[in-house]
């Protein structure tokens, strides 16, 4: 099978739940360009307005238009579907206004943990009442905070979000440090707000008192192409037996590109075009080339910057020469499923020797085509994988289901079938 032609992957989904909610604590109108359509950033978009903020529909191929106003406390409770980033994210804000709210998702998010943000909250002054141990539901009810020097037990975006977002929203000056560096787009995007941020080494510091908004002029967000997403395309066109495809106008912010970085290593045929800064992140063309892969390790230090795209990664090593070793993936374990044992389960199921070793994922090469049923536990990153592996010429992949890959890439399949790439599944 060829690959050919131009893709633009979907707006980056952390950038656009960032986007949203910063817009709706701003008092601002602000106008995002090229947000994500798919459900994950809807979840957001409706829990804002619940919250008192007017946020316009969102559609694909159209800004979305967000007037900040004073927040209110929902009458309802605020499902957060399945964004563990809207509701992380969403508590850090809500903390610092007079605001009480009762927070839900669906089944999966509700499984995911949840004390890594309510615990920092929680010193910051918010008040916190589970009602399921360590996940949602749950009740947050926000006032008046204190300053927090905080330092994570894991890497986690979605952590240091919620506490800057937190030091935003009430007005206070906050200090995250992590023992290795996640993506830092919440940095950047206070950084280009005009807030007086200041990173050194994995230290992010938001300084104070940022009782107020820099200005509340009107302005503009654009969202690059979301490389997680991306990564999809790239790897099938790794796979591919010919031809050459450009995926257009991603984000290749260095905290998110680790999985180029691998793909690089294990032999993988992608240059970089028309580099450009778009809301303070950098943006290129990815122009892609079928490969032959080798087996390569991952080392744990690594894990932070690509740690979304370890399904894909996994897939590609299944394909490579040699063994694959994953070291530290421990955390792929409180995803949207246990995507650690899915990972190595699915592999196995067609026909691929996987196995985990404590926090430890190897994966072995094989060149006989991939045949097996697949179990998605509706991840999407699970879904979209395996659909890309089920692309090598000659597989019988069936997976459980793909409408999952909605969350994130709600026109996936399609894009794959344009590339001249579609999956070969029975969903």
């Amino acid at each position: 099978m060829n690959v050919a032609g131009t893709i633009n992957p979907p707006g980056d989904k952390s950038i656009t739940h960032r986007a949203l909610i910063l817009a709706g604590l701003s008092r601002a109108r602000v106008s995002i360009k090229r947000p994500l359509t798919a459900n994950d950033a809807r979840s957001t978009a409706k829990v804002l307005r619940q919250l008192g903020a007017r946020v316009g529909p969102i559609g694909r191929g159209r800004r979305v238009s967000v007037q900040g106003r004073s927040w209110k406390s929902p009458s309802e409770t605020l499902n957060c579907g399945n964004a563990g980033t809207t509701a992380r994210l969403t508590m850090g804000a809500i903390a610092g206004q007079n605001v009480t709210a009762h927070l839900t998702g669906d089944a999966s998010l509700r499984r995911r943990p949840m004390r890594r943000v309510t615990e920092p909250l929680t010193a910051m002054g918010a008040r916190v009442e589970e009602e399921a141990g360590d996940g949602l539901p749950l009740r947050i009810e926000g006032g008046n905070l204190r300053s927090l020097d905080y330092r994570t037990p894991v890497a986690s975006a979605q952590v240091k979000a919620a506490i800057l977002f937190a030091g935003v929203s009430g007005g206070v000056p906050v200090t995250v440090s992590e023992p290795a560096q996640s993506r830092d787009h919440s940095e950047r995007m206070l950084e280009f707000l005009g807030f007086d941020i200041h990173t050194v080494g994995t230290t992010v510091e938001l300084r104070g008192p940022p009782n107020r908004w820099p200005s509340l002029r009107d302005f503009e967000l654009e969202v690059p192409g979301d490389p997680s997403s991306a990564a999809f395309l790239v790897g099938a066109a790794v796979l591919a037996e010919d031809g050459e495809l450009v995926v257009a106008d991603v984000g290749v912010n260095p905290t998110r590109t680790g999985f180029l970085d691998v793909l690089d290593r294990m032999g993988g045929r992608v240059d970089r075009s028309g580099e450009r800064l778009a809301g303070n992140e950098p943006v290129a063309d990815l122009v892609v080339r079928p490969s032959r892969l080798r087996g390569v390790e991952v080392t744990a230090d690594e894990i932070p910057s690509l740690i979304d795209e370890i399904p894909l990664l996994a897939v590609l090593a299944s394909r490579a020469e040699g063994e694959t070793h994953f070291r530290s993936v421990g955390e792929l374990r409180v995803k949207e499923s246990d995507r650690l044992g899915l990972i190595a389960e699915n592999l196995r199921a067609v026909g691929v020797n996987a196995a985990v070793q404590g926090e430890d994922l190897f994966v072995e090469g094989r060149e006989e085509p991939p045949q097996g049923r697949v179990e998605t536990a509706l991840d999407h990153r699970l879904a979209m994988a395996f659909a890309v592996l089920g692309t090598v010429p000659g597989a019988k992949v069936e997976l459980s289901e793909l409408a999952s890959a909605a969350v994130s890439y709600p026109n996936f399949q399609s894009d794959l079938a344009r590339a001249g790439n579609p999956c070969r599944v029975a969903s």
